[in-house]
């Protein structure tokens, strides 16, 4: 949720109320979309502390880093995707599900579309649900082309509303300044480690974590470790972190 997106998506575009950074509200809005209640998101309060990942369920299939955006990140952002090329990948055959951001204040719903689109998390998604429906038609589509469908998708837009009036602060505008923003790391069938962010030109392949899952050291250290230490330098420690695991119900 964040309105530091505006560089890449024009204040012409369409844009939501920002969504709260609280598993619950984001739990509900995927089982709303058709996610099966067996999994759910959760808050991770330590990766540097192995009795505190001991309460979160494993397998951890995706993982959600939420931070206020700075000049540091943008600087190590645009630096990275200057030598990069546009993605361009659809179908079958795509290593993951990427979707580029065009809506105003929706990083975390596209987030959370990452999240469950990719890896296992995908086979939980219940059939001819509106998830189901719009991942069918997202994966044959180019990434243009996929971001215009979810623009467009009215199911998307009223989960993504009723779910933005609810948790434990009041919903801001959809014209507020908030400076938080949601990167997705996902574990794909391939084995490797993917930061998925839809402000990015394309999916991150972070290298290969084996048979560890997104909360695996290794997957750590690749994927969100690297990332909070290099912010942490630049004086920036304020993340949160939330994973996409089994249901506790």
């Amino acid at each position: 949720m964040s309105t530091i997106d505006d560089p890449d998506v024009p204040r012409t575009n369409k844009r939501f109320v920002p969504l709260e950074n609280n598993p619950e509200v984001m739990t509900n809005l995927m089982t709303t979309l058709g996610l099966s209640r067996n999994l759910a998101f959760h808050e991770v309060w330590s990766i540097d502390e192995p009795s505190l990942l001991e309460f979160i369920p494993r397998p951890a299939h995706a993982l959600l880093l939420v931070f206020p955006v700075t000049q540091a990140y943008e600087a190590h952002r645009m630096s990275e995707d200057s030598s990069a090329q546009d993605y361009s990948g659809s179908g079958d055959a795509e290593p993951v599900v990427w979707y580029k951001q065009t809506i105003g204040n929706a990083c975390g719903l596209i987030g959370l579309l990452h999240a469950v689109s990719n890896g296992e998390a995908r086979e939980n998604i219940v059939p001819e649900s509106n998830l189901a429906k719009l991942l069918a038609e997202a994966v044959p589509r180019g990434p243009l082309e996929r971001a215009q469908l979810l623009y467009e998708s009215k199911e998307l837009e009223a989960a993504h509303a009723s779910a933005a009036s609810t948790g434990d602060t009041a919903a801001p505008s959809a014209d507020d300044t908030i400076d938080l923003h949601f990167v997705c790391f996902v574990k794909a069938a391939d084995g490797h480690l993917w930061e998925m962010d839809g402000r990015r030109k394309g999916p991150l392949d972070r290298g290969d974590i084996g048979t560890g899952d997104v909360l695996s050291e290794k997957a750590l250290q690749l994927g969100p470790r690297a990332f909070i230490e290099r912010e942490k330098e630049s004086g920036n420690e304020n993340f949160s972190l939330i994973a996409l695991c089994k249901s506790l119900d």
